[in-house]
């Protein structure tokens, strides 16, 4: 079910579309079978990782649901029209700060670009799957 879809211009306040979706849309938490958020995103939120980190797992522990991340690393717009968000940083760093907020949520992440797939918890398991089973025919 797809329950929220918020945009912020100029902006990425996780912490406001978090609280947002459990305290608005999951409140009827118990009519559904299956408590998921998933974050499409393109830069690092406006508030420190910790700080996300630690209300995502107190959240998802209380919900019982699992956060999990799309990471999609887009070229820079370097146009007049560009609005810098309140906190920057680069891809990678991004992509770390994503790794604890989801890993605190027991969530997925999977990173994305125009060049294809960086990371993704989903195909790093299938491919560790596929060498436990090439293992084991070998053997």
């Amino acid at each position: 079910r797809w329950v929220l879809n918020l945009q912020c211009r100029g902006s990425r306040n996780f912490l406001s579309a978090l609280r947002r979706a459990v305290e608005v849309d999951f409140k009827d938490k118990d009519k559904h079978k299956s408590q998921g958020l998933y974050l499409l995103t393109t830069g690092i939120p406006d508030q420190e990782t910790h700080t996300v980190s630690a209300y995502a797992a107190e959240v998802c522990r209380g919900f019982d649901l699992r956060l999990h991340v799309c990471l999609f690393s887009v070229a820079e717009d370097v146009g007049s029209k560009r609005i810098m968000p309140a906190r920057y940083a680069n891809p990678a760093e991004t992509a770390i700060a994503f790794k604890e907020i989801v890993q605190a949520a027991n969530g997925r992440f999977h990173w994305f670009g125009e060049a294809g797939i960086f990371e993704s918890d989903d195909i790093s398991l299938i491919v560790s799957e596929v060498e436990k089973a090439n293992n084991y025919s070998q053997k």
